[in-house]
């Protein structure tokens, strides 16, 4: 049976400590482990790092009221995994269509930098994803950590499968990946991430999708 996080999980100290700060600080936000969005049954899943400060941590969504999630379902609704309207909170009525969205990390860390530790105690909750989705034919890792942590939970070796922007991996006896520069604020301020390169990668995926799809 999946399961999420329970609200109050304390597997990692240092994460439990900043989310009380936060309920704290802002009380009326979200503030819990950050459940995944989309169907399960859906063949694509988004895979991030963690949940932004004031972004999924306070809406309680994966990459919804911030920079990153600005860009990401701007390009889901373009390339047709999205329908409804992205304003920017859980209930705009935005619906994924055959996606699904989580994260490596389900608790906001500080400065948006998890632990490698914090990373493989979350591990559990995406093997859990993984096994739940009956009809997974592809990932879609944003960032090396989230790449990282795909890898390490089919048990392969790193070094195996190189992270690159637009790279994509066949994975024993599991999905294809595909990995993109972390849509964020900082990446697409720098260029090291723009629209179209964005762009270009859910092309690759929208084709490796149909490819393997019956």
């Amino acid at each position: 049976m999946f399961k999420n996080p329970q609200r109050d999980c304390s597997l990692c100290p240092r994460l439990t400590a900043f989310r009380d700060n936060n309920r704290q600080a802002f009380p009326d936000k979200f503030n819990a482990p950050v459940p995944s969005f989309g169907p399960l049954d859906a063949e694509f899943l988004v895979v991030g790092l963690a949940p932004g400060l004031k972004g999924a941590n306070f809406t309680g969504r994966p990459f919804t009221g911030d920079y990153a999630g600005d860009l990401l379902y701007a390009t889901l609704l373009k390339f047709d995994f999205a329908k409804g309207p992205y304003k920017s909170h859980a209930d705009d009525g935005l619906e994924l269509v055959n996606c699904r969205i989580t994260n490596a990390v389900r608790c906001v860390p500080p400065e948006n930098k998890p632990t490698g530790d914090e990373e493989k105690q979350c591990r559990p909750f995406l093997k859990n994803e993984l096994n739940a989705m009956p009809r997974l034919k592809l990932i879609l890792s944003l960032g090396k950590i989230s790449h990282d942590a795909v890898i390490r939970t089919y048990g392969e070796k790193l070094s195996s499968y190189k992270f690159g922007h637009n790279s994509v991996h066949t994975l024993p006896n599991g999905p294809v990946l595909i990995d993109s520069y972390h849509c964020s604020r900082y990446n697409v301020n720098t260029k090291r991430l723009t629209e179209n390169m964005f762009h270009d990668v859910f092309e690759t995926v929208s084709s490796r999708l149909q490819s393997v799809s019956p």
